[in-house]
């Protein structure tokens, strides 16, 4: 394996940490961000909603920009500006500021996301083994880190610009500087039945996209709803409900750590069978949990499950469309951003309509229908996956210096 290639995993892999502190540090401060501007809870869901659409739109974006600009040169300048988007929600002092760093903050961090899976499939197609998971793996240990800062800034009542500020000045020239290891990794030839064609596209994607959009359900499910339900609906304390979250963080790290080594032992459709049989599982636990602590065990299967769905997603895009990997990742990020979006509140909507515990098996059911779909993970002979790995090469394709 090159030098070339050992670098651009290590700046990859840290521009995927930088991005977890990041999206960590804004999701997490989102009542300090609503006091320090006064946004109302009626207006509050619209601010929230709009990161995600907007999202949506930079990751539409990235497909048409990557047709005459490298991916990691959209990820180079794509990074600093979410950070500096993010220094923007924290300095200013009126609805309007907050509305326009938002807006910022959505449409760069879309073009990061999808620039960044991007670059992830094609040094994993260079390395021809899965890595994809760590890639995502230092992703969520960057999220733990910018949680961690987030609770020690609201702890000692910082302001906002000034929990925010420390972490744009380190990781900003930090991201610049990893960016100059960053590889682009050449299209493999595209094949017969792999057109590029939207409709050819998007139909043999789609099942991708389902899996995608029910991962992301379930994931916003936690985030969103895990200290409600510990709290309220099995009795936790006020201290014991802000747990679950931080151990689903945890157990999604410690399985993106160790799931490529499942994928290259396995294969990559046993690994996503399992990881929707413990993730169901774990829903199930949280909706017959007679008490918190049941519940904690639920949560905790819940990261251990779901952890391994979003990369090897976008890896058997990657594998679908050897010669349209750019545009597969770009159009199935779209779906990420369509379950955060409707997780929420197709949760809160179940539980007031119906019951809390009730409303947790409509994500369990959506995640087992992964189940149906799981041969789309299938490596393909000749290419690189579980069973199929071919040997290490050294054509890593282009550099990523200049356009």
């Amino acid at each position: 394996m090159t030098d070339v290639l050992r670098r651009g995993r290590a700046s990859l892999a840290f521009g995927f940490f930088a991005q977890g502190a990041a999206f960590g540090l804004l999701v997490t401060r989102i009542p300090a961000i609503q006091d320090r501007y006064g946004v109302s809870d009626a207006l509050l869901p619209l601010f929230l909603a709009a990161v995600p659409v907007l999202a949506g739109v930079g990751s539409v974006t990235t497909e048409q920009l990557v047709k005459r600009v490298r991916p990691s040169v959209l990820l180079r300048w794509s990074q600093p500006v979410v950070l500096l988007a993010l220094l923007g929600v924290g300095a200013g002092t009126e609805v309007a500021e907050l509305a326009v760093a938002l807006a910022v903050f959505g449409l760069s961090v879309g073009m990061l996301d999808a620039s960044m899976n991007m670059l992830g499939v094609s040094l994993q197609r260079s390395y021809g083994r899965s890595i994809m998971l760590g890639f995502h793996a230092a992703y969520s240990l960057g999220g733990i880190l910018g949680a961690s800062l987030a609770w020690v800034g609201a702890h000692g009542h910082l302001a906002l610009w000034l929990s925010y500020l420390p972490v744009v000045l380190v990781l900003l020239p930090a991201t610049l500087v990893g960016s100059r290891g960053y590889v682009d990794g050449e299209a493999a030839p595209a094949e017969e039945g792999t057109g590029e064609g939207q409709g050819l596209v998007f139909r043999l994607l789609l099942p991708l996209c389902l899996v995608m959009t029910f991962a992301y359900i379930g994931d916003s499910t936690v985030s969103n709803w895990s200290a409600k339900y510990l709290k309220d609906v099995l009795g936790g304390s006020e201290q014991l409900a802000t747990v679950p979250y931080n151990v689903y963080m945890v157990t999604t790290l410690a399985g993106r750590a160790l799931g490529d080594l499942g994928v290259r032992r396995l294969g990559a459709v046993t690994v996503v069978r399992l990881g929707t049989l413990v993730a169901a599982g774990g829903f199930a636990v949280v909706a017959a949990a007679p008490g918190p602590w049941v519940g904690m065990l639920g949560f905790t299967l819940l990261g251990l499950g779901l952890c391994v769905l979003v990369p090897q997603t976008f890896a058997a895009a990657g594998r679908l469309f050897p010669g349209a990997s750019d545009a597969a990742v770009a159009r199935l990020n779209i779906f990420n951003y369509v379950g955060f979006l409707v997780g929420s509140p197709l949760v809160g909507a179940l539980g007031d309509a119906w019951s809390y515990r009730g409303a947790m098996l409509v994500p369990m059911v959506l995640v087992l229908v992964t189940l149906v779909y799981a041969r789309s993970f299938a490596a393909q002979p000749d290419r690189y996956g579980g069973g199929h790995e071919r040997p290490r090469t050294a054509d890593v394709g282009r550099g990523s210096n200049g356009l």
